[in-house]
């Protein structure tokens, strides 16, 4: 005889487990997951109003609904809803300023990111996210103006510029060269005020620069530097080269590369040498040469720079060398210094003190010390016999630094004197020109303090 009551406690257990089963379904189904969205804003915490704002929201289970407003002093504004017929995962937005933007006086305002899933969750309403970003209104572009800047430039020479820049939230600040080249301004003498050397390229034909200043908001300022440009010829060399060079200087390089390595042809030897050794060697002295400091510029002055007494000078700056071999073109470089050539093993003694970067081996440039003097101007001393300085040390004017030689692709004992501008090789002979530094530099510097001093 079946007990009374055990068919209700059966009833009952069931009644349990569906329960305990339903909660389980609900808490561990995809449909009832309970993961917000997920809303990410591209911003730096400034906005011009006229770019539009870059917005991400994402959702396992798929978005929605989303709503962005725009909260001022004045009022609220609805920037951008949808409510979407199928839900999306991923959804990125460009929201666009309201229309009354040129109206807004405020210097904050919040904008405010809901977004809402479709998932099952909280009684079948889903997952709200709400974010929200408290902005700097900044609609007003960088203050420019040019104080002072050298009169000309020559083709594969240097010039000096001075300029104004104002903006409480400035954010970049540089001259735009030839092929987006970017020289860096150090702050000078006066708040808001600032200083750059210029390199016109020796291969390029036309040269430009731009002062370009960037805030915090995404407003550009530009003013060109008026510089007159002076086109300036270089010679061309047609070389023919021989098989003595090639069986010997070549054959000795050959060995010390490691991309001529299990090359026999002396023709591919003296190609890889020629470009691909030379732009390794030329790209680590266009690192060195491209850092420029931070301190505030107060003075800048240079002697005139002839660091070999009594040399002559054996080959120019800017000679475009072609090499042929039985009448057919090989390769070709660009000679980016002035050599100059004295007794053996002659001291090499700068007129101008700075540090020491680089004090080693350096390719065809051989043994090779390298000195910055301050303002992104470098010198380099290549084909040393002897050096006697190191990386790192500060070097006095008329300081014995190195010995001429031979080393690295040289055939004869001499200086191979290269300048530098921010990484961009320019004309030794300028430098070498008390007058031209005076023009250029020192007076430019000089009544750019004048009109400073009366602002």
């Amino acid at each position: 005889m079946r007990k009374k009551g055990n068919g209700s406690s059966v009833v009952l257990i069931l009644t349990f487990l569906s329960i305990v089963g339903g909660g389980l379904f609900v808490y561990f189904s995809a449909m009832f997951e309970r993961v917000p969205p997920q809303i990410k804003v591209e911003t730096n915490g400034y906005w011009n109003l006229k770019k539009p704002l870059k917005i991400d929201i994402s959702d396992e289970s798929g978005v929605i609904a989303y709503k962005v407003t725009m909260i001022s002093q004045e009022k609220s504004i609805d920037l951008q809803y949808e409510q979407l017929i199928n839900a999306q995962k991923e959804i990125s937005l460009e929201v666009e300023p309201p229309r009354s933007a040129y109206s807004i006086k405020d210097k904050k305002v919040r904008i405010v990111i809901e977004a809402q899933d479709i998932s099952k969750w909280n009684y079948f309403k889903g997952n709200v996210q709400r974010v929200a970003v408290d902005l700097v209104i900044d609609k007003k572009r960088p203050q420019l103006s040019i104080v002072n800047n050298s009169y000309s430039i020559s083709r594969g020479g240097s010039a000096l510029v001075i300029f104004k820049a104002d903006d409480a939230n400035l954010d970049k600040l540089y001259i735009e060269g030839n092929h987006d080249k970017a020289f860096k301004p150090q702050a000078f003498y006066k708040d808001g005020y600032y200083i750059s050397l210029l390199a016109w390229p020796v291969v390029d034909s036309d040269f430009k620069a731009t002062v370009i200043a960037t805030d915090m908001a995404g407003n550009v300022a530009k003013a060109y530097v008026p510089l007159y440009l002076k086109e300036k010829s270089y010679k061309v060399s047609n070389i023919k080269l021989s098989d003595k060079f090639l069986k010997g200087k070549i054959a000795d390089l050959a060995e010390e590369f490691a991309e001529t390595q299990g090359i026999e042809g002396s023709l591919e030897q003296f190609k890889i040498i020629n470009e691909d050794v030379r732009a390794k060697n030329e790209l680590l002295i266009h690192d060195l040469a491209s850092k420029v400091k931070e301190d505030k510029v107060e003075a800048f002055h240079m002697n005139k720079m002839y660091p070999l007494k009594n040399a002559q000078v054996v080959a120019h700056f800017g000679d475009h060398r072609k090499y042929y071999y039985d009448g057919d073109f090989i390769s070709e470089s660009y000679h980016l210094g002035l050599d100059l050539a004295s007794n053996a093993m002659a001291a090499i003694k700068p007129q101008n003190g700075g540090e020491v970067v680089f004090s080693d081996y350096n390719g065809l440039y051989g043994n090779m010390p390298m000195i910055s003097h301050g303002l992104g101007l470098y010198t380099l001393y290549g084909h040393c016999s002897s050096v006697k300085v190191a990386t790192g040390e500060n070097v006095m004017k008329k300081e014995t630094i190195a010995n001429t030689g031979k080393s690295g692709y040289a055939m004869g004992d001499h200086l191979h004197f290269g300048v530098l501008v921010q990484g961009i090789e320019v004309r030794p002979q300028e430098w070498m020109d008390s007058q031209w530094i005076k023009l250029n530099i020192d007076d430019v510097i000089k009544n750019a303090k004048k009109t400073i001093d009366r602002n």
